[in-house]
Formats: structure tokens, sequence, C-alpha cells
């Protein structure tokens, strides 16, 4: 039977394997879980979603920061309970649409700390974010200040605005996660930032207060975020610098990505190195706060040995698109039998060859019926969940202290036409 001492860090915290060898999440029996709750399912460990946000607000104490606001980056797990997690805990929350804004205030943040990012936002969305006074719009372009320019004409209080700039500085990461070189399709370059500063400080119905960047996610060196400082300051001083979110999780036992602290105390030394002392900062971590804390269970359907050996499941593609998408490594287990004996492909039921979501997994005598679990799915599953196939999204499960509830329900065949006309 496994031990404790085996189960890997990329798990929530306070896993553990329990008497039975079984894996238990926020104290609760994950083979159990199966059985109450059915399959594909996300679990989230609540706590662990609480003690991430309260890390960083720590940090970033600790580092000497006097003015900041940690800011969810709401793209990362985009379900209400979850934002009404991060409410309670006292974060604000970057919002990159209509939709978003609405699950944010549905949630409860309070709109002086919602921050409106996004590329192509039309006149509804920016009036959305105008009528809920939302802390801050972030401009990207000239045209959203013509949009603002407009939609604010005759208005008595101005909209508080940050401009994104892209600092010319790629993080070494996948490049469909990169954002901030110099050719991206956010924000305006070095060179042409000025002339926007200018342009957007003649509008009467904004107030700029400062600048934003974000140079890409899943980073695992604070240089990037240093350079990226140092490449702003040469705009001016502001009172407020958004430094964007960014940091690297675990997905494998061998990433060993940069602590919070470790990344929270570089942003505010380069800050207060760079542009000055008694800035406010913004941070904003999504997959850094949420994909950890959560893990998909699956059930096993079948074990097919070809010149490999694939098990399939019963989700895939529908409820972790990144596999697909950027190549993204997971590690798996089965539920009841922790530790892997044998190397296998793990595929989703989709009717595409791409749908694998993990390649040359290690798993101890995988059987159909099995419970599997794939860990660190808060990033970006939940959020990217289709019904590719016809199948229903998967419920959303918060543990803790031995308790479980459905936070959001399972789809069911009937929402699948429910907006037919």
């Amino acid at each position: 039977m496994a031990s404790v001492a085996t189960l890997s860090h990329v798990y929530p915290l306070g896993s553990r394997v329990n008497e039975r060898g079984h894996l238990e999440i926020g104290g609760c029996d994950v083979v159990e879980l199966a059985e109450r709750f059915g399959t594909p399912a996300y679990v989230v460990a609540e706590d662990d979603l609480r003690d991430r946000a309260r890390a960083f607000v720590a940090a970033f104490r600790a580092a000497g920061a006097e003015d900041f606001e940690v800011v969810f980056a709401s793209k990362a797990f985009p379900a209400t309970p979850v934002l009404r997690l991060f409410a309670q805990e006292g974060l604000g929350c970057d919002v990159a649409s209509a939709g978003e804004l609405h699950l944010a205030l549905r949630a409860g943040f309070d709109p002086a700390k919602l921050v409106m990012h996004g590329n192509a936002r039309d006149d509804a969305e920016l009036r959305a974010a105008l009528d809920a006074r939302v802390g801050h719009i972030v401009i990207d372009n000239e045209g959203d200040v013509e949009r603002l320019e407009r939609l604010c004409a005759g208005a008595q209080a101005r909209q508080a605005v940050l401009i994104r700039v892209t600092p010319a500085v790629a993080g070494d990461t996948h490049e469909k996660i990169s954002t901030g070189q110099a050719d991206s399709k956010f924000g305006v370059g070095l060179a042409d930032a000025p002339a926007l500063i200018e342009r957007v400080r003649a509008v009467g119905g904004l107030e700029l207060r400062g600048l934003h960047f974000h140079i890409g996610s899943q980073l695992h060196s604070p240089e990037p975020f240093r350079a990226a400082i140092a490449a702003i300051a040469q705009l001016g001083e502001f009172p407020v610098y958004d430094l964007g979110g960014g940091l690297g999780v675990a997905y494998t036992d061998d990433q060993r990505p940069l602590a919070i602290e470790e990344y929270v105390g570089a942003l505010v030394s380069a800050a207060r190195e760079q542009l000055g002392p008694g800035r406010r900062l913004l941070c904003e971590p999504g997959r850094a706060l949420v994909a950890n804390g959560c893990v998909t269970l699956y059930r096993v359907i079948g074990v097919k040995h070809n010149i490999s050996t694939w098990v399939s499941v019963d989700g895939g593609m529908s409820d972790n698109l990144r596999p697909m998408l950027y190549g993204s490594l997971y590690q798996a287990d089965i539920a009841s039998r922790l530790g892997g004996g044998t190397r296998v492909h793990i595929a989703g039921k989709h009717c595409e060859s791409g749908d694998v979501l993990i390649r040359d997994a290690m798993l101890e005598d995988p059987r159909p019926g099995d419970v599997l679990v794939t860990p660190v799915t808060g990033g970006y599953g939940y959020a990217m969940a289709n019904n590719y196939n016809g199948v229903p999204r998967a419920p959303v499960i918060f543990a803790s202290g031995g308790q479980a509830r459905v936070v959001v329900r399972r789809e069911t065949l009937e929402d699948l036409h429910a907006r037919d006309v």
C-alpha cells in the first residue's frame, strides 16, 4: 500500500493517502466521491485555494509592500463559487469580458476591486464596466480610447484606467501563452506608449492611474518580471502599476516552481528599485491560485493492448483541453493504488486521435472500473470545458474537512438543447 510520503507535491495541500490506500482530497476519499457524484468531476480542495490566497497577501506584506492588491485572474477558473471564495478572502478580480464581469459581480466582489482587461471589447462590454464602476479599465489600444471617450461623454465621474504596455520581454514559456514579446496581440509597444499616454490624458472622462503589463503564463524565473519592470520604468512615474501574473505551477513531480514568497519578493524589490517607493502594486495570479487545488476524477472504461497500452476514460478534451491545445504535460494515478508500475497512454472518449490526456503515464495495474485522478486541473480545465461530441460538462465539487458538496452541477442532456429556439 502506498504511504503518505509517496504522494506527489502536485496534489492539493493537505492531501494524503488514507488507511485504505485511497487518495484523500479535502479529507474526502476520492473513490467515494466518484461513487457519490459520478465522473468526470472537478474536485476542489477549498482550503488549498484559501491558503494560497492568504499566502500571496502575506508575501506582499512580508516583502514590505505598503500599498498592494492581489487580483484573481478569473479566466483561470471562472466558476461563481470559486470567485466567491476569493471575494471572501478580500482579493480583487481581473475580468476580460462582460460574462466574467457578470460572474464577478454575482460572486460578491466590490466593483472597485475589479480590473477589466481585453484587446477587443465592444461598446456593450465597456459600457457594462463603466456602469458597474469597476476599479480600473485597462486600455489596450487607440480604439479603446476612442470608444471610452465617446461612452464617457457627459459623465460626472471619471473612470480610472491603466494602459497595457508590451515591454518586449518574452518569458520562457509556450508561444501560445506568451504575451510580453514586442509583436503581441495585447497592448501597445514601448515606442508607441508615450503617444497613447498623452492621448489618454487629454480625455476628460478618464483618469490615467498607471501602467499594466503581463508577459505570459507558467513562468519559472523572476528575471523576466524584473526585466519588464525595468522596461516600463522608462515611461515615467505613475501611482499604480499592475504587474500582471504568470507564476508557474508544478504539473509533474520533476517541476519545482518559484515559491509564492520568492516570486512576490522579486516583484516588490524590483518595483521599489525601478519605479520608486510608494507605488500601488497590483498582481494578477490566476493559475497559481487554483491549479494545484483541483483534481479531475475519471472512470476507467477500458484497457487495450496494442503496440502501447491504452487506458480509456470517460472524459478527455471536453474537460481538459490543454494537452491538445498546448501539449501540456500531466500525470495521473489510480485513486485506490497510487504509484505507477505500468507505462500507458491515457485516452479520452472523444472522436479525435488527438484526444490523449497523458502519454507515457505510469499507473499501477489499471483496470476497467478504476477511478483515475489527474491533479493540477484547476487552471483552465473548467474554463475551457466544452460539449464536443455532445458530452455534458462536468460538475465542480468543493471538499473541506471531510465534507463535500456540489457547487456547480453536472450538465444534463437537456442542457445541450436548452438554448434552441
